[in-house]
């Protein structure tokens, strides 16, 4: 467990990467990207593009696939560098970095054959997981019995899909799809659910509307809509009615990826907030002269540290579950690194003081940014409620 929180010279190399790709391209145009009033214009696929030219769009890619094999450690601690740059731009590629471990895990070896080669060679082919629909948005975290509205039912060589997701995130950007709709209606989506993989350009699936979100407007999301949406057998993931089987295999790293993300926003607004206190001068002194200035910021440091920790245990683990793998450990990081973030968030404001206030700062777009993981990736009082279940049910 010691190599958990000890980087490697492989680990350091990628960072660097990292670090380089947000300091030029993403850091420049993060404000202005986000300050645009159509939340589609805030999307850039040349980012996307410098991020593949980079190798971070695909580094989850085993070398068998031209990728680096990146694990879900490395994966969190890149994910983290990003949303230090923009938190939009890190849940952009978190969500295609996940689900491309997700495809080399549960697809079928023609599944892997036919999609991951056009993933690897396309650098603006981003991937997205459809399960959210608005009135089954924390039911499949429980899970709850009632069943998806969206439905599947069967017909010669494939499936007939109609209904709709939404708050999907790369909705409108992605290329390929993890949609779980229903078929079997007589059960829940627990049980009766399946996992297709469906393609951009299928007929009578189409883009609805763009949400128009308070933070996190570099990534996209949007509504998905299924009008008698035709598909084949061969892109159904695992067996009909398993669908859950598939969610099983990315949820924990889902998790410690959506904790890594919001992680990275509370992470510049403390470094933010500690080059603040050593220039800004109150009653004669520095900022962080001043013993409760001092102290906050330390806190502050603090409660990222052990949100990091945290974050790295749990994706060390998923992948090594047999040396201790606990389920809670796919719930409760990103509820608590949301929760430290939003402290941390709250308190900078505080000590830049008026200047917080300020769009032209900057750290007002940081506090959107951190909301929005008070409920993306499970609304954290669901996450407890889930944990909860693991740790006190028979």
């Amino acid at each position: 467990m010691n190599a958990v929180f000890a980087e490697t010279d492989k680990q350091r190399a990628i960072l660097e990467t990292v670090r380089r790709f947000v300091r030029e391209e993403v850091s420049p145009v993060a404000g202005e990207l986000d300050r645009r009033q159509d939340p589609a214009a805030c999307f850039s696929w040349e980012i996307v593009e410098k991020a593949d030219a980079a190798g971070i769009r695909t580094m989850t890619l085993s070398e068998e696939w031209g990728g680096i094999g990146a694990d879900s450690l490395t994966t969190a601690m890149v994910i983290e560098e990003l949303a230090k740059g923009d938190v939009g731009v890190a849940v952009v590629l978190a969500q295609t970095l996940k689900l491309a471990q997700a495809l080399q895990k549960t697809a079928s070896p023609e599944q892997r054959q036919k999609y991951l080669p056009r993933f690897r060679d396309d650098p603006r082919y981003l991937l997205a997981i459809a399960i959210t629909e608005p009135e089954t948005g924390s039911n499949y975290f429980l899970p709850h019995k009632a069943p998806f509205h969206t439905k599947a039912e069967k017909t010669d060589g494939g499936w007939r899909i109609n209904g709709m997701k939404h708050f999907i995130s790369n909705g409108n950007r992605a290329a390929l799809y993890l949609l779980f709709a229903q078929t079997d209606n007589k059960t829940g989506l627990a049980d009766g659910s399946t996992c297709f993989l469906v393609e951009r350009d299928t007929p009578g699936f189409s883009i609805g509307h763009v949400h128009d979100k308070m933070g996190e407007r570099l990534a996209n999301n949007a509504e998905l809509i299924f009008d008698n949406c035709f598909v084949p057998d061969a892109n159904v993931i695992g067996v009909p009615g398993e669908g859950f089987q598939v969610l099983a295999q990315f949820f924990p790293q889902s998790n410690a990826y959506a904790a890594a993300t919001v992680l990275g926003v509370a992470v510049a607004a403390y470094e933010r907030s500690l080059e603040w206190a050593r220039t800004r001068l109150q009653g004669g002194k520095e900022l962080i002269e001043h013993d409760g200035i001092r102290a906050q910021l330390a806190e502050m440091r603090m409660l990222n540290d052990v949100s990091r920790a945290y974050i790295h245990r749990a994706a060390w683990l998923s992948d090594n579950p047999e040396a201790g793998w606990d389920r809670i450990l796919g719930a409760l990081p990103k509820v608590f690194a949301s929760q430290s973030a939003w402290k941390v968030l709250t308190w900078a404001s505080e000590i830049h003081g008026g200047y917080g206030f300020m769009r032209d700062v900057g750290l007002e777009k940081l506090l959107r940014d951190a909301a929005a993981f008070l409920h993306s990736d499970g609304v954290n009082r669901t996450l407890l409620l889930k944990a909860a279940n693991f740790m006190y049910s028979d």
